[in-house]
């Protein structure tokens, strides 16, 4: 097992899932303790169980994977804390279709009556069979013969969790 040093204190190499089910076996006084060593002071003293360890093991996912990048953090400052399930799950999910940006090279695969649809995401549009196009929805309306929107034609949009959201608005 390798050693590492982080935040002044040495820990050996333990997956994350096994650190956290560590946790889950705390009790109050040993996850204050922690709190203190992860965070260099006390904890507040209102804080339940409960909220310690889930601050203290978003902490350990975050020192080994990384945070989150600064625009979903914004998108979750913006959120009101009285915002349902639903109406929070809706604005994550448009947050994210925004985000899938398609580089240049990119070949998106569609089988399409058993056969392999190769389409090459190009700066100026999508090649396919030989021609460029503007737009996904008009590949795939070249593909099937039928209106689809691109994106979900593509696998880049999941149709079951914006029906599953729409249902629970």
């Amino acid at each position: 097992m390798g050693v590492n040093r982080h935040n002044g204190r040495t820990s050996t190499k333990v997956s994350i899932g096994d650190e956290i089910a560590h946790l889950r076996g705390l009790d109050l006084k040993v996850l204050r303790l922690r709190w203190l060593s992860e965070f260099q002071r006390p904890a507040a003293t209102h804080l339940p169980r409960h909220l310690l360890f889930a601050i203290i093991a978003y902490r350990i996912q975050v020192a080994r994977l990384g945070d989150l990048d600064s625009a979903t953090k914004q998108v979750l400052d913006r959120t009101e804390p009285k915002e349902s399930g639903a109406v929070m799950s809706a604005r994550l999910v448009s947050f994210d279709q925004k985000r899938t940006e398609l580089t240049p090279g990119t070949v998106l695969t569609r089988e399409w009556d058993r056969r392999s649809q190769r389409v090459m995401v190009m700066a100026d549009g999508f090649a396919w069979n030989g021609q460029t196009y503007d737009s996904l929805s008009k590949v795939a309306f070249a593909i099937t013969g039928t209106r689809w929107n691109g994106p979900r034609f593509f696998g880049l949009r999941d149709k079951e969790d914006r029906t599953a959201v729409g249902a629970r608005s």
